[in-house]
């Protein structure tokens, strides 16, 4: 499909991102693992009488959870995205799913600071050996977890739904938010296995018994950090707010306006990941068919949906 003919209608309104197929898959892959090292954990606590063992399958269980909101908005997402009633598509979605698992992952966070603040007060009996070998356990699962869902996305060429991507920039218009929640709740797991391997062996070796609890409320306020960065990014995307960094609507104007063409009125939001849409109303003296704007915009790849009004200014 030519630049310029993806702008006219009748088109389709499909604005997932380029890697939509291949994250939901990695997204399940994920759940699998983690559910799978979930049971197995909880097991052996259970048989082998370790509370370490039976709490940390529960935490993975909430990650699990929050990552089945990811891989079920890909999947309704990819189902939904030609239906009508979704005016401009079902791209949002992930940033929607996000969203709502960044909220998740904050409230695991102030959990794991509270819980480690009770236990810096009132300490618990820690059977070191096999705490470490556990969260040892948990981390190596979580790194593999971790290097499923990396965002690779601009290494793997652009193969979206309409064929245009933006290759220089996509990295930075193109970012899946359902994915970035999903690596970080990922992530999250890996830093407490990392500060709780870390506690453990300063406890078995110099004998603190605060070091562990310390170690959780510190990784508590880092997850409730990232939580924040991602809550703060896909609310922005759901609000239609156009990052400071985000230099579309200026390269609007530099593509329209001239003496006689100025823009009177523009909006410009996201679709999804690496595709945006663009209203315009442009008020001219010398007036031309609106393809001959649409033309003009035709090299701004990011723009996947654009409207455009034109009056004559006296």
């Amino acid at each position: 499909m030519s630049d310029a003919s993806r702008l006219n209608s009748p088109h389709d309104h499909v604005f997932l991102g380029s890697g939509h197929a291949r994250n939901e898959r990695r997204t399940w892959l994920v759940i699998a693992i983690t559910s799978a090292m979930m049971v197995a954990e909880i097991a052996a606590g259970t048989i082998f009488g370790s509370m370490a063992l039976v709490a940390d399958g529960w935490h993975m269980s909430t990650h699990a959870a929050a990552m089945l909101i990811a891989a079920l908005a890909y999947r309704y997402a990819r189902r939904h995205a030609r239906n009508p009633r979704f005016t401009f598509g079902t791209g949002k979605l992930g940033d929607l799913a996000g969203f709502a698992s960044a909220v998740v992952l904050a409230l695991i966070a102030l959990l794991i600071a509270w819980e480690s603040l009770q236990r810096l007060f009132d300490p618990v009996a820690i059977g070191f050996t096999q705490a470490i070998f556990v969260a040892v356990i948990g981390l190596a699962v979580n790194l593999l977890c971790a290097w499923l869902l990396r965002d690779d996305h601009d290494h793997h060429g652009h193969h979206g739904h309409h064929g245009h991507h933006n290759d220089h920039d996509d990295h930075h218009h193109g970012a899946d938010n359902n994915l970035r929640a999903a690596y970080l709740h990922v992530l999250a797991d890996a830093l407490t296995s990392v500060l709780a391997i870390l506690a453990l062996v300063l406890g078995a070796v110099f004998g603190w018994m605060w070091t562990d609890p310390l170690m959780g409320v510190v990784g508590g306020l880092v997850i409730a950090r990232w939580s924040w960065g991602l809550i703060r990014d896909t609310g922005r995307v759901l609000l239609d707010y156009i990052p400071e960094g985000e230099d579309l609507p200026a390269e609007i104007r530099k593509a329209v306006e001239t003496d006689s063409d100025r823009i009177s009125d523009l909006h410009v939001w996201q679709l999804g990941p690496g595709h945006h849409g663009a209203i315009l109303s442009i008020r001219s003296t010398d007036p031309r068919a609106p393809g001959y704007y649409r033309q003009k915009l035709s090299r701004l790849t990011e723009i996947s949906h654009l409207t455009i009004e034109v009056e004559t200014a006296h």
